[in-house]
């Protein structure tokens, strides 16, 4: 082993001194691309969020850029996809004109090779967005939310009435109110159908309490101005009531809002209290596993945005390929929101709506890039 070999078995760096540099490129241009797609949708925002709040003399100038960076985080994650599309796109088109590419077929280099950078930079991104940034963004989200309905109160249709539900496996609680008010976990007149479990799990009405008012405190509800009234005996009034409860006032109503503002650290509890008390967890538990998919999702269009821009300048029809790249991208993101449609309608299992478009759009990069490279 000569000197040379011996200095580039003790710099690993020098092994992969090709990686680096593609992944240096990428990563400036998904910072473009990103740049790119949070400034139309800051303009989009800016657009509706002043329309929409221009009738309230609260808000001033500042309030509306703080309304914007609140709501803006959201939507720029949902377009995350297209950011590492584009990326890439720029980032091996760019390689390809200023023939590095063609240095790097000639030396013998597999695609495999250097597509590997930008799908391992995409998908570890993809962990910091569902860990990091996406919690970051749900809570942003709230806040907006909060702002935006200023009063709090959640008004519902007089014929339907607001509805939710607690309890275990030996009491179920059915909760009707007319009004609720989230932010304070109050209801407005409320009415609450107590039931007892048998042992064949049929459920045995108990009782029945109309309040004014309720307030969600930890393990027990407050009911104002109360009546109750019991089978075959007669209704008796309280100023105070209190019923035990089982929900959490930080969350229990957490499943009246979006599913967007809801962290994703939360949503496994989430899914277990709403399943245990009986509720509806089809769009919390698909966007549990489209969050879990994101890492995947990020990689196959980065990939999918180098296959089409490998095709050598001197060969032509690169700028066919590329608009081709950017039309399946398009392609993905609407089967992604049909698959995600019929989730949310129990069409389909929301595992396969959460993980089918992320796995289908990855198989389609790896064989464009198997055809690509061994023809």
């Amino acid at each position: 082993m000569n000197w040379q070999e011996t200095l580039s078995y003790l710099n690993p760096w020098r092994k992969h001194r090709l990686e680096t540099y593609i992944l240096q490129s990428c990563v400036s241009m998904f910072g473009a691309a990103l740049m790119v797609v949070a400034g139309l949708i800051f303009l989009v925002d800016y657009i509706g969020i002043s329309k929409a709040v221009s009738a309230r003399t609260d808000l001033s100038g500042v309030d509306i850029i703080g309304l914007i960076l609140e709501k803006s985080p959201a939507s720029i994650l949902a377009l995350l996809p297209f950011a590492f599309l584009f990326g890439s796109i720029f980032a091996f088109v760019s390689l390809n004109r200023r023939s590095e590419l063609i240095a790097m077929r000639a030396a013998g280099v597999s695609a495999w090779r250097f597509i590997t950078p930008a799908a391992v930079l995409a998908f570890a991104f993809g962990v910091l967005t569902i860990t990091v940034l996406s919690p970051i963004a749900s809570v942003l989200q709230d806040r907006y939310d909060a702002v935006a309905n200023a009063d709090g109160d959640t008004p519902v249709a007089q014929n339907t009435g607001f509805y939710m539900r607690q309890g275990d496996n030996q009491k179920q609680t059915v909760i009707r109110a007319d009004k609720a008010d989230a932010n304070n976990a109050r209801l407005k007149n409320a009415t609450f159908w107590i039931y007892a479990i048998d042992p064949k799990g049929v459920p045995v009405f108990l009782s029945r309490v109309d309040a004014e008012d309720a307030v969600l405190r930890p393990g027990t509800w407050q009911l104002h101005n109360a009546w109750e009234a019991n089978p075959g005996h007669p209704a008796l009034y309280y100023d105070n009531l209190s019923i035990s409860s089982t929900l959490d006032p930080q969350h229990a109503f957490r499943k009246y809002v979006s599913s967007q503002s809801v962290p994703f650290w939360q949503l496994p509890g989430l899914i277990h209290r709403n399943s245990i008390a009986g509720s509806a967890t089809t769009s919390y538990r698909l966007k549990l596993h489209q969050l879990l998919s994101t890492p995947l999702m990020f990689a196959a269009m980065s990939m999918l945005g180098a296959v089409f821009s490998l095709r050598l300048m001197r060969l032509g029809g690169l700028t066919r390929l590329v608009v081709s790249g950017v039309s399946l991208g398009f392609v993905v993101f609407f089967v992604n929101q049909l698959f995600s449609s019929m989730g949310k309608a129990d069409l389909i299992p929301v595992s396969l709506a959460g993980w089918s478009p992320p796995v289908l759009a990855i198989l389609t990069a790896m064989t464009l890039l198997v055809y690509t490279e061994d023809g």
